[in-house]
């Protein structure tokens, strides 16, 4: 399964509203997990077993909540049994799409 996901506190208190320190907690235990993972500007992508994946995003979330007095938690999973390696091989078909297509 793939699991993005984008958690960040509030309630910080900080005048500039960034949460970049928080959410720099929770990439460094996405990264510290092992599992095959990407970050960009909103979202954290982790592929892995359903049990695995949770647990990174649940140790995640924890890690955040030492920020701020709430948390907030978007999250969406792409489950397909019995394949692996999707991180890369969804975006290498698009890609594939986008080429045949000119």
């Amino acid at each position: 399964m793939i699991v993005a996901f984008s958690v960040a506190p509030s309630g910080t208190g900080r005048s500039d509203g960034s949460v970049h320190d928080a959410v720099a907690a929770a990439v460094r235990i996405v990264r510290e997990s092992g599992l095959p993972h990407r970050t960009s500007s909103m979202f954290t992508e982790i592929e892995g077993e359903w049990d695995e994946v949770f647990a990174v995003v649940k140790a995640a979330t924890e890690a955040v909540g030492a920020y701020g007095s709430r948390v907030s938690l978007v999250l969406k999973a792409d489950i397909r049994p019995g394949y692996t390696g999707e991180l890369e091989g969804k975006l290498e078909r698009l890609e594939k799409a986008i080429d045949s297509a000119d």
